[in-house]
C-alpha cells in the first residue's frame, strides 16, 4: 500500500470543512509569562474550542471527507477523551452513528461530553491502546468506519490551527506542541516548513510515556511503559504514519516530568487565567526546561486543550 504524503494544500482544503462549524481559536501574547522564560511568549488556545480540545477541527475534516457508506455505517474509534469528543462532535453535525471505546478510569467528564454529544460510550482495556486494539475489531466485525486518531484527514483538519499561528505571527521563531498520537505536531510542522523552514518545531511528551520520543529517537517502532497523568500524553505504542512525518520535521523532542506538567497547569492558571489539561500544559514545562535556548525568541506554546479533571486539578493545585 503506497504511503500518503500529506501536503499544506490537504491542510488549506480542510479549511472549509473546519472553519463551516468553527471559528480561529485566539492566539495571546502574555507579558509575565514572557518575563517567567526570558522570551516572547505566545499561546494558541485550543482550549477554547467547543469540546474544550484541538482535535475537533481534525473530527470535523474526517467527516467531511467520508463515503456515504461509511457514513451510513458509523464511526468506531478509541480515546482518552478529546479525540473521542471530536469524532462525537463532527458525528453530531453530520448525523452519524459514533460508538467510542475508553479505557477504564478515563475521564468521567470527557465521557459525559462523548454522551452529550451523542456518541456510544463504551468502557474497555486498561488504557489507550487495548480500547483502541479493541474497537478495531468491533468496526471490522459491524462493518463501521475505524477511525485511528492519526489518519490523515484528522492530521490536514488539526494543521488548520497551525496556519492561524503563521497567520496572525509570520515571525515565530519555535512552535512547541505537545504529542500523544502526533497529529498536531505533524500539522503544525507540515504547514510551519512550508512556510518558512527555519521556523523550529518541538514536540513534547510526558518523561512517563516515552514511547513517542523514543521512537522519533531511534528510527524505530518503540513501546514504552506508560504511567503519566495527562491523558492526552498517554502513548504505549508509537503510529507509523506519525512517526515518519515527525522525523521529516520535528526539529527537538523533549519530555517533561509529571509534576512539572503540573506545576505548568498552575503557572498558567495563574498568568493566563486559562483552565488548562494536562498535555496542553507540558509546552510551558517544555519552555521552562529549555529556557536558556530559547531566549529573546518569539515562542507559540499550543495549548491543546482544557479539559482537566476536577480531581487532577486539585492535586495540581497542591503542587
Amino acid at each position: 500500500m503506497p504511503q500518503i504524503i500529506s501536503t499544506i494544500e490537504d491542510i488549506l482544503a480542510a479549511r472549509k470543512n473546519v472553519y463551516q462549524y468553527l471559528k480561529p481559536t485566539p492566539l495571546y501574547h502574555y507579558p509575565t509569562l514572557s518575563e517567567l522564560i526570558g522570551a516572547n511568549i505566545w499561546i494558541k488556545h485550543e482550549n477554547h474550542q467547543p469540546v474544550g480540545a484541538f482535535k475537533v477541527r481534525g473530527g470535523l475534516n474526517l467527516a467531511a471527507n467520508l463515503t456515504n457508506e461509511e457514513k451510513s455505517n458509523g464511526l468506531f474509534t478509541a480515546s482518552t477523551g478529546n479525540h473521542g469528543q471530536s469524532i462525537a462532535y463532527a458525528a453530531k453535525a453530520y448525523g452519524l452513528k459514533a460508538t467510542i471505546a475508553v479505557p477504564e478510569g478515563a475521564n468521567s467528564g470527557k465521557v459525559a461530553a462523548m454522551r452529550g454529544l451523542g456518541a456510544e460510550v463504551v468502557f474497555h482495556g486498561v488504557d489507550f491502546d487495548e480500547a483502541r486494539e479493541w474497537i478495531k475489531l468491533v468496526a471490522e466485525k459491524k462493518g463501521g468506519k475505524f477511525v485511528s486518531p492519526t489518519d490523515e484527514h484528522l492530521i490536514h483538519g488539526v494543521g488548520t490551527y497551525a496556519l492561524e499561528i503563521l497567520e496572525e505571527l509570520p515571525t515565530v521563531d519555535t512552535i512547541i506542541v505537545p504529542v500523544g498520537a502526533g497529529s498536531g505536531v505533524c500539522g503544525t510542522g507540515i504547514v510551519a516548513k512550508t512556510i518558512n523552514k527555519d521556523i523550529q518545531i518541538i514536540a513534547v511528551q510526558s518523561a512517563q510515556a516515552p514511547a513517542m520520543k523514543l521512537s522519533w529517537e531511534s528510527g524505530m517502532m518503540v513501546e514504552a511503559e506508560m504511567k503519566t497523568i495527562a491523558e492526552g500524553l498517554a502513548t504505549r505504542i508509537p503510529f507509523e504514519n506519525t512517526q515518519r512525518i515527525m522525523r521529516k520535521y520535528v526539529d527537538d523532542f523533549i519530555l517533561v516530568d509529571d509534576d512539572d506538567i503540573k506545576l505548568a497547569i498552575t503557572t498558567l492558571l495563574e498568568h493566563t487565567h486559562n483552565l488548562v489539561e494536562e498535555a496542553g500544559a507540558a509546552p510551558l514545562a517544555a519552555a521552562i526546561q529549555i529556557k536558556e535556548t530559547i531566549k529573546g525568541k518569539n515562542i507559540v506554546l499550543v495549548m491543546s486543550g482544557g479539559n482537566i479533571s476536577l480531581h487532577n486539578l486539585k492535586n495540581a493545585l497542591k503542587t
